[in-house]
């Protein structure tokens, strides 16, 4: 019997329309935060869990999944992911109390995962030639602007943040009815069983570090934390030691030695160190310092995440001049220069200052996402592109937990204010973009290095 026909624009548009609804769910609380921490009654110390709890699942997953999507079939893999993301998305707006919404949240972000990875996995697939795979992972980058977009001013319009977990499980339903329908099922089995004792080890490690850096912002030296980062570094020690001896590991260590997905991992991480970190939290400032509602400061910040979207979408043109790595480096160089503009905004009072800073890194944003997914791909063999995506992604989403932490120590804990913290906070993540720009700019495709 002849398999299927791919249906390349049809796994395109479903691809695209389940990755923007992950995003928008994971940074739904961006512009709720203070309502939401309010009636669930979580306290200050409490709220980056609230923020920490999607990329806590993300993380935790996004190898597991996009190895499970190459090698037992990459369709399944994402409609589940994309049914489950429905279902713990409506399971949020009914939590009660902070535990059982914190744990939505990781359930929401251990769902994004297999739908997350599995998706690229399905495009390469679909889009088999390098022009055509430029084109759907530009539009695929585009679209995690789009939902990052989108989330704030949908949050900031509807009156209830609950609703707002209602409208976004219910569109997730839709997505995840449609997908068996139009999508083709694809795999690159390699025989063997599957890595168990790897996925156990590393989803561990991963846990341990994120718990560690969320409470690590009530103080570093206390017991707990440093108990939960000595466990992740000798889980990520017994981890690295199981994927050298497995016939058949989650990530090819050997990886790490090419020049292109040490680029896509070091900027996945800085990605969510420095961007996503500040961009998650800066709302609550603002809604705090200048008085600005849910609804303003959706507005305000849909300058920065709609030039993102636009750029990535319109990137893929600059591929023929600028290679990916250059384009990371650039969007880092972007943000650092909009965070420095953003300097004395918030004591001032004023958002139109923000503007600016605003519009820079909005742009080096779109860069990012639109160069992040093709590096993840092109970096890898066809056949493990999932696992590829699962890799840089993973590292974009601990190092967001990690920003997202930090930039909440820094603005809560500086003593000065909330205003002289924030400009702390976008001094180290302006920091961090410009070390990105440096780091992901001095690596070089080694002489006749190919991709197989």
């Amino acid at each position: 019997m002849a398999a299927p026909a791919v249906r390349p624009g049809a796994t395109l548009a479903v691809t695209s329309a389940a990755t923007a609804l992950a995003l928008m769910t994971y940074t739904a609380p961006m512009v709720t935060l203070a309502g939401t921490a309010a009636e669930l009654h979580t306290p200050l110390s409490a709220q980056a869990w609230l923020l920490n709890g999607t990329p806590l699942g993300l993380a935790a997953v996004l190898l597991v999944a996009g190895s499970l999507a190459d090698d037992h079939g990459r369709r399944r893999v994402f409609v589940w992911g994309t049914l489950a993301l429905a279902l713990t998305t409506l399971l949020g707006g009914l939590a009660t109390t902070t535990l059982a919404f914190t744990l939505a949240r990781v359930a929401q972000g251990a769902s994004s995962a297999a739908l997350l990875a599995s998706s690229l996995g399905l495009l390469v697939h679909a889009f088999p030639t390098p022009h055509g795979r430029l084109r759907a992972t530009g539009v695929w980058g585009a679209f995690v602007s789009a939902g990052i977009a989108v989330s704030p001013p949908l949050s900031g319009a509807l009156p209830d943040w609950r609703l707002v977990y209602g409208v976004l499980g219910a569109a997730t339903l839709v997505v995840a009815a449609l997908a068996p329908r139009v999508l083709t099922e694809s795999r690159s089995p390699r025989g063997g069983r599957p890595d168990l004792l790897g996925a156990a080890t590393f989803g561990a490690a991963t846990v341990a570090l994120i718990a560690a850096l969320t409470l690590g912002r009530d103080g570093w030296l206390r017991a707990p934390v440093g108990l939960l980062l000595v466990a992740a570094i000798a889980l990520l020690a017994v981890f690295a030691a199981v994927e050298r001896r497995t016939a058949t590991p989650m990530i090819d260590l050997a990886l790490l030695r090419r020049p292109d997905f040490l680029a896509s991992s070091l900027g996945g991480l800085v990605t969510g160190l420095a961007v996503i970190g500040l961009f998650s939290f800066l709302p609550t400032v603002l809604q705090r310092t200048l008085g600005l509602s849910p609804m303003d400061t959706a507005w305000l910040f849909l300058l920065w995440s709609g030039l993102s979207f636009v750029v990535a979408l319109q990137a893929r043109r600059l591929a023929g001049r600028v290679p990916p790595r250059a384009q990371l480096a650039l969007g880092f160089a972007l943000h650092a220069a909009g965070a420095l503009a953003l300097l004395g905004a918030v004591d001032a009072g004023s958002w139109q200052r923000m503007l600016p800073g605003f519009v820079v890194s909005g742009i080096g944003s779109g860069l990012l996402n639109a160069a992040l997914p093709l590096l993840a791909v092109e970096s890898v063999p066809a056949a493990r592109a999932a696992m590829g995506s699962g890799a840089q992604q993973t590292l974009r989403y601990v190092g967001s937990c990690a920003g997202v932490a930090l930039t909440i120590a820094l603005v809560t804990g500086t003593g000065g204010g909330l205003a002289r913290g924030a400009d702390l906070a976008m001094v180290v993540s302006a920091v961090l973009a410009a070390l990105g720009a440096v780091l992901v700019g001095v690596t070089h495709r080694k002489n006749g290095a190919r991709v197989a």
